[in-house]
């Protein structure tokens, strides 16, 4: 299995590469558009702010590509959000892969949120085998609402969309390298879901 995580500079690429390696496989870190576009596998981390995290993906073309790409795709925390529309912070236009906009936690609520939370509702191959209120690490400030490509759940305040899924392309605000055996069965099932 030919895995490649985007590295551009806004990730925490090795954590992440580690994770791939307990399960076996030895992923590719590249920034190439024409290496990730031959990928088996693309995984897309990001931790940092959005603005700055997207003018590096436009300057590498990476934001042409990624929508392009038809294989499957795995957007984690920040590369989640930056598959969405818009987003909040930085006044951040995404990719648009997701129907719905990033948008900050209300003031009443400890930013960022840090820690574990319970996932639920469960709508996807992704999840394969992951029990409904498995636990899941999460660090952020920001959030993508309910709706149509919600595919797993957290509440902090309110419930948000934790996972989103839509095609080809695999969204999960939480990260599955830090979550344990649910995060890791998740990388597994990741790897197993059938080319589109």
């Amino acid at each position: 299995m030919d895995i490649v995580i985007i590295d551009y500079g806004a990730g925490n690429i090795q954590s992440l590469r580690f994770a791939f390696e307990r399960l076996g496989y030895s992923p590719e870190l590249s920034a190439d558009p024409t290496r990730i576009a031959r990928a088996d596998r693309v995984v897309f981390p990001g931790v940092g702010e959005a603005s700055s995290a997207m003018a590096k993906l436009r300057h590498s073309g990476l934001d042409r590509l990624i929508p392009e790409l038809q294989q499957p795709l795995l957007g984690i925390c920040l590369g989640m959000q930056l598959m969405c529309r818009h987003s909040q912070e930085g006044d951040t236009e995404g990719l648009g892969i997701f129907d719905t906009d990033v948008l900050r936690f209300p003031d009443n609520l400890k930013v960022p949120q840090i820690g574990w939370n319970r996932l639920n509702h469960l709508k996807s191959p992704i999840f394969k085998g992951v029990e409904e209120g498995a636990f899941v690490y999460l660090v952020h400030s920001y959030f993508a609402p309910l709706c149509p490509d919600t595919a797993g759940v957290c509440d902090y305040g309110f419930p948000y969309s934790a996972a989103l899924v839509r095609a080809n392309f695999y969204g999960l605000q939480f990260h599955p390298e830090k979550s344990s055996k649910a995060g890791a069965r998740m990388l597994q099932n990741f790897i197993e879901l059938p080319d589109q």
